[in-house]
């Protein structure tokens, strides 16, 4: 073999690992990026210090009433409480559920709640709206639509925080919200005065935040990860009988 080639071999053969690692890697980060961007949910825990984010990938969202979605029910991907429940009633009634709402399309009246502030409505055509005051017309709005809707307490709106602070102790909260123009729910890590949970979500900077019912029992809630699996956050407890409704969203 002659000195020349002698040389080169060792060379082209460091080049072509070196290729072969280059394009290794490339393609090992696409489908991380793939992985990323078609998991039913996505998890961040990093964003704010002290917040779990939940971003569901979803094709429709409703207000389930009665009945919590079947954790058999492989459509769901992930599902929470979301009204106020106003009594505790053996048998469920629309007129149970803090303040008027729509589920399936339909518009149903609810008890009067003074702390509904605010509200959230999906049309039915992947477009949403969070309203901060009355919202009547948008539940009239979102029925026409075929969509879904809910009254709650309002605590950010248009990137601005609604005061008061209307909750006293210390609890794990949790809000739906709208960031970066994706909805997700977002819940408190560890038991917080609500003063504090406010200034995280500040931090978290979403541009709505709704406030969703919780506190044991009302807390009971599950997500679906890609391989199925069903992943409860807050486990069944006594009073999770006397939940009325949940916001699910479906594959």
């Amino acid at each position: 073999m002659n000195k020349t080639l002698r040389f080169l071999i060792p060379v082209l053969a460091v080049l072509l690992l070196c290729y072969c690692h280059g394009n290794t890697s490339k393609q090992a980060m696409d489908n991380n990026d793939t992985i990323s961007q078609t998991a039913l949910v996505s998890i961040d825990d990093t964003t704010v210090n002290g917040l779990i984010v939940y971003y569901p990938q979803y094709s429709r969202i409703d207000l389930v009433c009665g009945q919590m979605p079947n954790q058999q029910d492989t459509s769901v991907v992930l599902c929470a409480e979301a009204a106020f429940t106003h009594e505790l009633l053996d048998e469920f009634a629309h007129s149970n559920i803090d303040g008027d709402h729509v589920s399936g399309g339909k518009r149903y009246t609810g008890a009067k709640c003074q702390d509904n502030s605010g509200a959230f409505a999906w049309f039915g055509d992947s477009t949403w709206e969070f309203v901060n005051g009355e919202y009547g017309e948008l539940l009239d709005s979102v029925a026409a639509a075929g969509g879904m809707g809910f009254g709650q307490a309002i605590i950010i709106h248009d990137g601005e925080s609604i005061r008061p602070l209307w909750r006293d102790g210390v609890n794990q909260y949790r809000t739906l919200c709208e960031k970066d123009g994706r909805l997700c729910i977002v819940d408190s890590r560890d038991e917080v005065s609500y003063e504090r949970f406010v200034a995280l979500l500040e931090q978290f900077e979403p541009r709505h935040a709704l406030y969703m019912d919780m506190g044991a029992g009302w807390n009971h809630s599950w997500w679906r990860d890609d391989d199925g699996k069903v992943h409860e956050i807050h486990p069944v407890a006594e009073k999770s009988r006397y939940c009325t409704n949940w916001i699910t969203f479906y594959k």
